[in-house]
Protein backbone atom coordinates (compact mmCIF):
# COMPACT_ATOMS: atom_id res chain seq x y z
CA UNK A 1 0.00 0.00 0.00
CA UNK A 2 1.11 3.51 -0.56
CA UNK A 3 2.46 5.05 2.23
CA UNK A 4 0.29 7.57 2.42
CA UNK A 5 -2.93 7.82 0.33
CA UNK A 6 -5.68 10.99 0.56
CA UNK A 7 -8.91 11.47 -1.20
CA UNK A 8 -9.69 14.78 -1.77
CA UNK A 9 -12.94 15.49 -2.97
CA UNK A 10 -14.47 18.57 -4.17
CA UNK A 11 -17.60 20.73 -5.01
CA UNK A 12 -16.74 21.37 -8.69
CA UNK A 13 -14.18 20.11 -11.17
CA UNK A 14 -13.28 24.49 -10.90
CA UNK A 15 -12.60 24.37 -7.56
CA UNK A 16 -10.69 20.74 -8.06
CA UNK A 17 -8.22 22.52 -10.59
CA UNK A 18 -7.95 25.30 -8.93
CA UNK A 19 -6.51 23.71 -5.50
CA UNK A 20 -4.63 21.47 -8.02
CA UNK A 21 -2.66 24.23 -9.51
CA UNK A 22 -1.76 25.31 -6.06
CA UNK A 23 -0.41 22.42 -5.17
CA UNK A 24 1.52 21.33 -8.12
CA UNK A 25 3.15 25.03 -8.13
CA UNK A 26 3.91 24.36 -4.30
CA UNK A 27 5.24 20.81 -4.84
CA UNK A 28 7.49 22.19 -7.82
CA UNK A 29 8.82 24.53 -5.68
CA UNK A 30 9.67 22.55 -3.20
CA UNK A 31 11.97 19.97 -5.28
CA UNK A 32 13.36 22.34 -7.22
CA UNK A 33 15.05 23.82 -3.72
CA UNK A 34 15.77 20.12 -2.49
CA UNK A 35 17.06 18.60 -6.24
CA UNK A 36 17.45 21.79 -8.18
CA UNK A 37 14.72 19.62 -10.77
CA UNK A 38 11.23 18.81 -10.80
CA UNK A 39 10.46 15.78 -13.16
CA UNK A 40 6.77 15.09 -13.73
CA UNK A 41 5.15 12.57 -15.75
CA UNK A 42 1.91 14.16 -17.64
CA UNK A 43 -1.30 12.51 -18.15
CA UNK A 44 -3.59 12.90 -21.83
CA UNK A 45 -7.03 13.67 -20.53
CA UNK A 46 -9.83 16.42 -20.46
CA UNK A 47 -9.23 17.11 -16.74
CA UNK A 48 -5.44 16.80 -16.86
CA UNK A 49 -5.30 19.62 -19.92
CA UNK A 50 -7.21 21.77 -18.02
CA UNK A 51 -4.61 21.61 -15.34
CA UNK A 52 -2.25 22.63 -17.81
CA UNK A 53 -4.24 25.65 -19.33
CA UNK A 54 -3.91 27.04 -15.89
CA UNK A 55 -0.02 26.47 -14.93
CA UNK A 56 0.95 28.73 -18.24
CA UNK A 57 1.46 31.54 -15.48
CA UNK A 58 2.39 29.88 -12.81
CA UNK A 59 5.53 30.76 -10.76
CA UNK A 60 8.25 28.50 -11.80
CA UNK A 61 11.27 27.94 -13.24
CA UNK A 62 10.62 25.32 -16.18
CA UNK A 63 14.28 25.73 -16.98
CA UNK A 64 14.52 23.10 -14.56
CA UNK A 65 11.42 21.24 -14.83
CA UNK A 66 11.72 17.81 -16.85
CA UNK A 67 8.56 16.57 -18.51
CA UNK A 68 7.81 13.25 -19.50
CA UNK A 69 4.61 11.35 -20.54
CA UNK A 70 2.93 8.57 -18.96
CA UNK A 71 1.73 6.74 -21.67
CA UNK A 72 1.11 8.06 -25.61
CA UNK A 73 -0.86 6.70 -28.53
CA UNK A 74 0.37 5.55 -31.74
CA UNK A 75 0.12 8.38 -33.56
CA UNK A 76 2.15 10.93 -34.80
CA UNK A 77 3.15 13.82 -32.34
CA UNK A 78 1.12 16.60 -34.74
CA UNK A 79 -2.41 14.55 -34.40
CA UNK A 80 -5.01 15.49 -32.60
CA UNK A 81 -5.13 12.41 -30.25
CA UNK A 82 -1.80 12.58 -29.34
CA UNK A 83 -1.28 13.41 -25.64
CA UNK A 84 1.83 15.07 -26.66
CA UNK A 85 -0.03 17.66 -28.82
CA UNK A 86 -2.45 18.30 -26.17
CA UNK A 87 0.30 18.97 -23.52
CA UNK A 88 2.18 21.08 -26.14
CA UNK A 89 -0.82 23.18 -26.92
CA UNK A 90 -2.20 23.68 -23.81
CA UNK A 91 0.41 24.29 -21.81
CA UNK A 92 4.33 23.62 -22.88
CA UNK A 93 4.20 26.25 -26.08
CA UNK A 94 3.51 28.63 -23.69
CA UNK A 95 6.08 28.36 -21.58
CA UNK A 96 9.66 28.95 -21.25
CA UNK A 97 10.74 25.34 -20.93
CA UNK A 98 13.56 24.18 -23.47
CA UNK A 99 12.83 21.27 -25.76
CA UNK A 100 15.43 18.93 -24.05
CA UNK A 101 13.40 19.52 -21.23
CA UNK A 102 10.29 17.77 -23.10
CA UNK A 103 10.77 14.11 -23.61
CA UNK A 104 8.03 12.18 -25.27
CA UNK A 105 7.18 8.82 -26.89
CA UNK A 106 8.87 9.32 -31.00
CA UNK A 107 5.87 7.81 -32.39
CA UNK A 108 6.82 8.26 -35.72
CA UNK A 109 8.46 5.55 -35.62
CA UNK A 110 5.98 2.80 -37.99
CA UNK A 111 7.66 0.24 -35.01
CA UNK A 112 5.70 -0.19 -31.84
CA UNK A 113 8.43 -2.28 -29.92
CA UNK A 114 11.22 0.11 -31.47
CA UNK A 115 8.73 3.17 -29.76
CA UNK A 116 8.88 1.85 -26.14
CA UNK A 117 12.61 0.55 -26.50
CA UNK A 118 13.66 4.10 -27.58
CA UNK A 119 11.40 5.84 -24.03
CA UNK A 120 13.09 3.44 -22.28
CA UNK A 121 16.46 4.17 -23.40
CA UNK A 122 15.75 8.19 -22.74
CA UNK A 123 14.35 7.09 -19.65
CA UNK A 124 17.97 5.34 -18.33
CA UNK A 125 19.68 8.11 -19.76
CA UNK A 126 17.91 10.89 -18.28
CA UNK A 127 17.90 9.15 -14.70
CA UNK A 128 21.28 7.56 -15.29
CA UNK A 129 19.80 4.33 -14.22
CA UNK A 130 22.24 1.22 -13.99
CA UNK A 131 20.64 -2.29 -15.18
CA UNK A 132 17.72 -3.33 -13.31
CA UNK A 133 17.42 0.56 -11.53
CA UNK A 134 13.28 2.45 -11.88
CA UNK A 135 13.26 6.01 -12.10
CA UNK A 136 11.84 7.97 -9.35
CA UNK A 137 9.48 11.04 -10.65
CA UNK A 138 8.59 13.81 -8.44
CA UNK A 139 5.01 13.28 -10.05
CA UNK A 140 3.02 11.31 -12.01
CA UNK A 141 -0.04 12.42 -12.96
CA UNK A 142 -2.55 9.87 -13.83
CA UNK A 143 -6.55 9.44 -14.86
CA UNK A 144 -9.12 7.36 -14.68
CA UNK A 145 -11.17 5.18 -17.80
CA UNK A 146 -14.29 4.32 -16.54
CA UNK A 147 -13.31 0.13 -17.52
CA UNK A 148 -10.85 1.30 -14.59
CA UNK A 149 -7.58 1.54 -17.01
CA UNK A 150 -4.94 4.25 -16.13
CA UNK A 151 -2.62 5.29 -18.39
CA UNK A 152 -2.74 2.63 -20.99
CA UNK A 153 -2.67 -0.17 -19.00
CA UNK A 154 -6.14 -1.25 -19.80
CA UNK A 155 -7.54 -4.33 -18.76
CA UNK A 156 -6.73 -7.80 -20.22
CA UNK A 157 -3.49 -5.84 -21.51
CA UNK A 158 0.15 -7.56 -21.61
CA UNK A 159 1.22 -4.17 -19.79
CA UNK A 160 0.07 -5.56 -16.42
CA UNK A 161 2.17 -8.03 -15.82
CA UNK A 162 5.64 -6.11 -17.05
CA UNK A 163 7.61 -6.04 -13.42
CA UNK A 164 10.58 -5.48 -15.45
CA UNK A 165 10.64 -2.95 -18.74
CA UNK A 166 10.17 0.73 -17.81
CA UNK A 167 8.17 1.33 -20.70
CA UNK A 168 6.18 -1.09 -23.44
CA UNK A 169 3.63 -1.23 -26.44
CA UNK A 170 0.83 -2.89 -25.98
CA UNK A 171 -2.28 -4.12 -27.94
CA UNK A 172 -5.38 -2.63 -27.10
CA UNK A 173 -8.28 -5.21 -28.38
CA UNK A 174 -11.22 -2.91 -27.46
CA UNK A 175 -9.81 -0.23 -29.43
CA UNK A 176 -8.37 -1.96 -31.86
CA UNK A 177 -4.93 -0.39 -31.22
CA UNK A 178 -1.35 -0.07 -30.16
CA UNK A 179 -0.24 2.21 -27.00
CA UNK A 180 2.37 3.21 -25.32
CA UNK A 181 2.84 3.53 -21.29
CA UNK A 182 4.92 3.80 -18.80
CA UNK A 183 4.84 0.46 -16.35
CA UNK A 184 3.36 -0.38 -12.76
CA UNK A 185 7.38 -0.22 -10.92
CA UNK A 186 7.66 2.95 -12.96
CA UNK A 187 4.56 4.69 -11.48
CA UNK A 188 4.39 2.60 -7.97
CA UNK A 189 8.41 4.14 -7.49
CA UNK A 190 7.19 8.06 -7.80
CA UNK A 191 7.17 10.28 -5.22
CA UNK A 192 3.49 11.26 -5.30
CA UNK A 193 0.91 9.89 -8.16
CA UNK A 194 -2.15 12.42 -8.75
CA UNK A 195 -5.43 10.42 -10.02
CA UNK A 196 -7.37 13.56 -11.18
CA UNK A 197 -10.78 12.33 -11.96
CA UNK A 198 -14.09 14.36 -13.25
CA UNK A 199 -17.65 13.29 -14.53
CA UNK A 200 -20.32 10.87 -12.91
CA UNK A 201 -19.14 8.09 -15.84
CA UNK A 202 -15.74 7.46 -13.97
CA UNK A 203 -17.93 6.97 -10.60
CA UNK A 204 -18.27 3.19 -10.46
CA UNK A 205 -14.91 2.68 -11.59
CA UNK A 206 -13.40 5.35 -9.16
CA UNK A 207 -15.52 3.02 -6.32
CA UNK A 208 -14.12 -0.10 -6.90
CA UNK A 209 -10.89 0.99 -7.12
CA UNK A 210 -10.95 2.52 -3.93
CA UNK A 211 -12.60 -0.37 -2.29
CA UNK A 212 -10.08 -2.60 -3.71
CA UNK A 213 -7.84 -1.15 -0.48
CA UNK A 214 -4.87 -3.93 0.37
CA UNK A 215 -6.37 -6.88 -2.06
CA UNK A 216 -3.84 -9.23 -3.15
CA UNK A 217 -4.77 -9.41 -6.81
CA UNK A 218 -7.09 -5.96 -7.68
CA UNK A 219 -9.38 -6.48 -10.50
CA UNK A 220 -8.89 -2.93 -12.16
CA UNK A 221 -5.76 -1.98 -13.31
CA UNK A 222 -5.78 1.30 -11.60
CA UNK A 223 -6.07 -0.52 -8.06
CA UNK A 224 -2.64 -1.92 -8.88
CA UNK A 225 -1.27 2.31 -8.41
CA UNK A 226 0.51 1.60 -4.97
CA UNK A 227 3.71 4.08 -4.70
CA UNK A 228 5.06 2.17 -1.82
CA UNK A 229 7.40 4.50 -0.89
CA UNK A 230 4.91 7.87 -1.68
CA UNK A 231 1.60 9.41 -1.88
CA UNK A 232 -1.11 8.81 -3.44
CA UNK A 233 -3.63 11.39 -3.64
CA UNK A 234 -6.96 11.76 -5.15
CA UNK A 235 -8.46 14.73 -6.70
CA UNK A 236 -12.20 13.79 -7.27
CA UNK A 237 -15.19 16.07 -7.97
CA UNK A 238 -18.43 15.35 -6.60
CA UNK A 239 -19.73 13.97 -9.49
CA UNK A 240 -16.72 11.73 -9.68
CA UNK A 241 -17.48 10.92 -5.82
CA UNK A 242 -20.82 10.08 -6.46
CA UNK A 243 -20.82 6.25 -5.33
CA UNK A 244 -18.70 6.25 -2.89
CA UNK A 245 -19.58 5.70 0.95
CA UNK A 246 -20.15 8.92 2.58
Amino acid sequence: MPEKQTVRIFASREELLATARGEFVERAQKALRARRRFTVALSGGTTPRALYESLVDAPLDWSRVQVFFGDERCVPPDHADSNYRMAREALLSKIAIPERNVHRFQTEDADPERVARQYEDQLQAFFKLRLGEVPTFDLALMGLGADGHTASLFPGTTGLEEEVLLSVATWVEALKTWRFTLTYPVFNKARCVWFLVAGADKAEALRQVLDAGASAAPRLPAARIRPAGGELLWWLDAAAAGSLQP
